[in-house]
């Protein structure tokens, strides 16, 4: 557990004694749900891996006492979809067995729908009739938002697609693309630089991972490619790995694939950039899976 959020608990425990209820809970609110960022920074995913449970349940636990607290619906969105993409589903994409792999993808769309639960409870706090309303008319439900709730959409919506590519054997999920992709160019529209470009990275995988019939497009993709980049001023590597799994495999470009992945590669993940040492680690360990894939993935 991270020094600081350690002693805040601490804190928060031997203030039990002589503060009221509901100044405990909130004061311990705010220190798990900035607990992330820690995270973000430490070298050691397999360390991550084991502690990020605890703090996720004690979020659900204090949620409990504090249900429209939009720090901890946040951060609880965050944090599964940040889990269950580096851990949970990598896991079961890298199993040989299917029948685990199977098993595996189904508790990574499970988790990630508790995510997505989660960013929509919050966009809906202060906002009564939301979740109906996204239902019935997504675009109308997004522009209720404002600049404050960019990490809210963004995490929701990238937590529901995420959902529907891990459970293949629930195609009505299909149907919520459209919320998804209301919520997300809202986002985009607030604050395009949001956490380094990550708005123009789901973008990649949006407009690169379906073909033009079905709406998508190379050269958008390409266009969030860049901007990604520039945004994060090279110091993420995640876009490298999107843009070579979605668009690269798609259009079959087996040299431009292995390039971008051995440019992911080649970034030092533990020495620079340390405000995005965790995620350039596991954009690497999925960099390291796609190569070991090349021959499933292009046909030559």
């Amino acid at each position: 557990m991270p020094v600081r959020l350690h002693a805040l608990l601490l804190l928060a425990a031997v203030l039990a004694a002589c503060s009221p209820k509901a100044y405990v809970v909130s004061r311990a609110a705010d220190a798990l749900s900035s607990s992330g960022d820690a995270f973000a920074r430490d070298d050691d995913p397999d360390l991550v891996r084991g502690a990020a449970p605890f703090p996720l349940k004690a979020m659900e636990s204090l949620l409990a006492e504090q249900p429209e607290n939009r720090a901890l619906l946040t951060a609880l969105s965050r944090g599964f979809t940040q889990f269950t993409v580096a851990f949970v589903r990598q896991d079961a994409e890298e199993e040989s067995d299917p029948l685990l792999r199977r098993a595996g993808m189904e508790r990574a769309g499970r988790l990630l729908l508790r995510a997505k639960e989660y960013g929509v409870r919050g966009l809906s706090v202060g906002r009564q009739g939301f979740a109906e309303r996204l239902e019935s008319d997504p675009a109308a439900a997004a522009a209720q938002t404002g600049e404050g709730d960019v990490p809210l959409l963004f995490w929701t919506a990238a937590s529901w697609t995420l959902a529907m590519t891990s459970t293949p054997d629930a195609p009505a999920l299909l149907a919520d693309l459209p919320r998804c992709e209301a919520l997300m160019r809202r986002a985009l529209a607030l604050d395009e630089a949001f956490d380094g470009g990550a708005i123009h990275e789901y973008f990649i995988a949006f407009e690169g991972g379906r073909p033009e019939a079905m709406g998508g497009s190379a050269k958008r993709a390409l266009r969030h490619f860049e901007r990604a980049m520039e945004i994060s001023g090279g110091r993420k590597v995640s876009p490298l790995v999107t843009y070579a799994e979605t668009v690269s495999v798609r259009v079959q470009n087996r040299k431009e694939f292995l390039d971008l992945l051995d440019q992911a590669l080649a970034f030092d993940a533990r020495g620079t950039a340390p405000e995005y040492r965790l995620a350039n680690l596991v954009a690497q360990r999925r960099a390291r899976w796609l190569k070991g894939r090349v021959d499933d993935l292009f046909v030559e």
